[in-house]
């Protein structure tokens, strides 16, 4: 049977924060949540594009600003998450930059890397308390097929200092998302309620390809039709990660068409060098380091 929006369960009493929610796969993301019962906050960088989303949901549905180019930022939209509500039940980490020019954050991180992992490192590491004491609360964390393509974690240039290349520090920051989750999930699993679970949408037609080089971007233009799919089915793999109730923590999921480019979600794998628990593990130290923010879970013991 093919995983539609019609399997997602209601989700009454439920607290659901999506980052990047005002367009998009995140917009789809909430808009079905919020349809299914949950009281949504779209975590959003432009407070005015949040609001005129918001207006376009039916349900409970609230805006909150975050800017995951800065960490006083991040610090200011967890604080008060956590004055709003006592408890959060689904952490989506959505947002993110695809192919930017260099360019660095507020705090002089890689912009890549920046938003798409530590922005949404430091999010989670804030808000995680929210989640621990609530059965099935789950952090969603979207990666993409880009984590295959020229992706490593440089630790001796993470910030893309020596030289750059967009599309390399796309693959890693896509890798980096990977290993959270994989790391993530081993911390968590000691505590028995949170999980933490990984999707990707394949190739959907939203407006992250839009700081792509124009040798990509025209192309995509004209075949999008052929080869991308509409953001509300890219959607399905964070949603299902989000609301199956059979997915187990640390599993991975995307499209089943060729490549995973395409289709409807299911489980699938990433790359061999996202499995490797000794970087995975390595990163978690760098991210805690660059973004000051520790876990309350601790390191898990890995199996020799």
């Amino acid at each position: 049977m093919k995983w539609t929006e019609q399997q997602i369960p209601r989700q009454d009493g439920r607290v659901a924060v999506v980052t990047g929610a005002n367009t998009g796969l995140g917009f789809e993301t909430a808009r079905l949540l919020a349809e299914r019962g949950a009281s949504v906050v779209l975590a959003v960088r432009d407070m005015e594009r949040g609001k005129l989303a918001a207006a376009r949901i039916n349900g409970d549905v609230s805006v909150r600003e975050l800017d995951l180019t800065s960490l006083e930022s991040v610090r200011a939209a967890a604080a008060g998450l956590r004055a709003t509500y006592p408890r959060i039940d689904l952490l989506i980490n959505n947002a993110g930059v695809m192919y930017t020019p260099r360019q660095t954050t507020r705090d002089g991180f890689e912009m890549q890397f920046g938003t798409n992992h530590l922005g949404h490192f430091a999010l989670t590491g804030l808000v995680l308390d929210l989640l621990l004491p609530v059965p099935g609360s789950r952090v969603v964390t979207v990666s993409s097929v880009g984590h295959r393509i020229r992706a490593a974690i440089h630790f001796d240039d993470l910030q893309w200092q020596r030289s750059y290349g967009r599309v390399a520090a796309y693959g890693q920051s896509k890798l980096a998302n990977l290993m959270f989750t994989y790391e993530l999930q081993r911390r968590l699993a000691a505590h028995g309620t949170t999980v933490a679970v990984a999707a990707h949408p394949g190739i959907s037609n939203t407006e992250l390809t839009r700081n792509s080089p124009a040798v990509v971007r025209r192309p995509l233009t004209w075949l999008a039709p052929l080869v991308t799919q509409p953001a509300a089915t890219g959607a399905l793999p964070t949603l299902r990660a989000a609301t199956d109730p059979s997915v187990l923590g640390g599993q991975y999921y995307g499209p089943d068409g060729p490549g995973e480019a395409r289709g409807y979600p299911r489980l699938v794998t990433s790359s061999p060098d996202s499995y490797d628990v000794s970087v995975q593990q390595r990163l978690w130290v760098v991210s805690e380091d660059l973004t000051g923010v520790r876990f309350p879970v601790g390191r898990a013991a890995v199996a020799a």
